[in-house]
């Protein structure tokens, strides 16, 4: 497989969305952002990267070149850009086309001001998943996927080694280039220790007190750190779901990573290349159908747990129990779909072979059944 001749799931996307207004295509860095706009225009002409000096004296100087289609990338590290992209949007040609990305959280440091309400499409670029890298995965393309990742260029190089480089230098990445440049922060080495830890504790409930106590800093201190990692796509957190009749936790949240290659539990790595597919697919619904998705999991406080649970307006449409090997249905999910009996429900393994539809009406099957349904 080659990365080149794949075009990415939100291409089509894009190209409708720069009809209607500009284009805001956010996500981690080194998902392919940069190449899905390029691919769009012709020997480059228009790509404008703020991080270049060349390319940010002509952004200041409002020099844009001749091309259907403008790219600005990174533009959202110039303090002034909400206001210098309004003010080309609204004065440039109706043909004129406006796409911008950036490896920070856009959806979230766009705000600060309205200047820009109706004038942009935001889209959120994912890592590689299952079916977008086969229409009819196979067993070996999710092997791949769990020993690999799925950022694109540790993947098409094939080579576990490589990957496992590839995820050290990337963690140090995020911390020394994207939290440095977006972020007042500075003791930079104890929010690196923070980025080490929290491979182990992914799945669990989040315990901001017993990370606060293992790096000595203050509560607040530790909420802004998850706050910041979060912002900039190393992590994301998934809350509960439940009401009262539940007698769910409410509080308690989990997070899981972009880059799963950084967890060394199997069960753990196999949960989370889970909650990623399930994170794309939500995210995906949401920026192109407008549809209020959100991906939560149960957990009663009696201890009973179902690992995924998508919510739309606030009521479940997917349940998601995911288990390494061969297992009998988990009890919390079996009470979890006794009470919304018609809701879709899977118990999905990496490693075992059974595939049956239980009296219950809970698929249990190997991973990739659930996943080719999706993004």
């Amino acid at each position: 497989m080659e990365p080149k001749t794949r075009e990415r799931y939100l291409k089509k996307q894009v190209v409708e969305d720069l009809n209607r207004k500009m284009v805001f295509l956010g996500g981690p860095r080194q998902t392919g952002k940069t190449t899905l706009a390029k691919s769009l225009l012709r020997d480059d002409v228009g790509y404008l990267n703020w991080d270049a000096e060349d390319d940010r004296e002509k952004i200041l100087a409002r020099e844009l070149p001749v091309a259907p289609i403008w790219v600005f990338d990174e533009v959202h590290k110039y303090r002034r850009w909400r206001n210098y992209l309004k003010g080309i949007y609204d004065k440039k040609q109706k043909s004129q086309h406006i796409l911008v990305t950036g490896s920070a959280r856009l959806d979230l440091y766009r705000f600060g001001g309205d200047s820009l309400q109706g004038r942009y499409h935001f889209l959120r670029l994912h890592p590689l998943s299952l079916r977008e890298l086969n229409s009819s995965p196979t067993q070996t393309d999710l092997d791949q996927l769990f020993q690999l990742g799925a950022f694109p260029e540790p993947f098409f190089e094939g080579s576990k080694t490589q990957a496992n480089r590839w995820s050290l230098e990337y963690r140090r990445r995020l911390v020394r280039e994207d939290i440095a440049s977006l972020e007042n922060l500075h003791d930079l080495t104890q929010l690196e220790l923070l980025i080490r830890a929290l491979p182990d504790r992914v799945g669990s409930p989040l315990s901001i007190n017993a990370l606060r106590e293992d790096l000595q800093v203050a509560h607040k201190t530790m909420t802004r750190w998850l706050d910041i990692l979060e912002r900039i796509y190393a992590i994301y957190r998934i809350s509960p779901f439940g009401s009262p009749q539940l007698k769910a936790v409410k509080k308690e949240q989990k997070h899981y990573l972009f880059d799963w290659n950084l967890i060394e539990d199997e069960g753990a790595r196999f949960e989370n290349l889970i909650a990623g597919h399930l994170l794309k697919w939500v995210q995906y619904l949401e920026d192109t159908e407008g549809r209020e998705l959100e991906l939560r999991y149960f957990r009663e406080v009696t201890g009973r747990e179902v690992d995924f649970v998508v919510v739309e307006k606030n009521k479940p449409i997917l349940l998601v129990e995911a288990k390494l090997a061969d297992a009998p249905i988990q009890p919390a999910l079996l009470y979890l779909k006794s009470r919304f009996q018609a809701v879709p429900a899977w118990q999905v393994h990496f490693k075992g072979k059974k595939d049956y539809l239980s009296p219950e009406g809970i698929r249990v099957a190997p991973a990739i059944r659930l996943l080719e349904t999706l993004i």
